[in-house]
C-alpha cells in the first residue's frame, strides 16, 4: 500500500517543545520530520547515539555542534537545503533554531534499533 502526504503541510504552532512526527518506521530505519521553534539541547548536553543519523535541514536555520574523538567541537551552522551525516557514536548537539520561523529538519535514522 502506498502512502502519499506532504512533509509541509500541518506544521505546528510554535510551542516549548519541539515536535517529532514519525513518517515511515520499519526494521532498521526510521525517518522522522522534527519541527523545531527555538529550542536548543541544552549547554554540555550531548546526544550520542548507537546509531547513523543523516538529516536535512528542509526549512529555516539551525547550528549542529559536533564534538570528535579528541572532545574538541566545531559549530555546523545549517541553510534551508544542507545535509548532514552523523555518524554512530558521535556527540551532538542543537545549538540554535531560528526562534521566529519554523526550523524542519528530515531525520533519517539508519540501523536505529527500537
Amino acid at each position: 500500500m502506498q502512502r502519499t502526504a506532504n512533509l509541509l503541510a500541518d506544521i505546528p504552532a510554535p510551542s516549548e517543545t519541539e515536535k517529532f512526527t514519525d513518517i515511515l518506521n520499519l526494521p532498521g530505519i526510521r525517518i522522522e520530520r522534527i519541527v523545531s521553534t527555538g529550542q536548543v539541547d541544552p549547554m554540555g548536553q550531548w546526544q550520542c547515539q548507537g546509531w547513523d543519523e543523516w538529516v536535512l535541514l528542509v526549512e529555516g536555520r539551525a547550528t549542529v555542534e559536533m564534538r570528535d574523538a579528541n572532545a574538541s567541537t566545531r559549530q555546523l551552522p545549517l541553510e534551508r537545503g544542507d545535509y548532514l551525516l552523523i555518524s554512530t557514536g558521535t556527540p551532538h548537539r542543537v545549538a540554535s533554531t531560528d526562534p521566529d520561523h519554523p526550523t524542519i529538519w528530515l531525520a533519517v535514522h539508519i540501523g536505529e534499533t527500537r
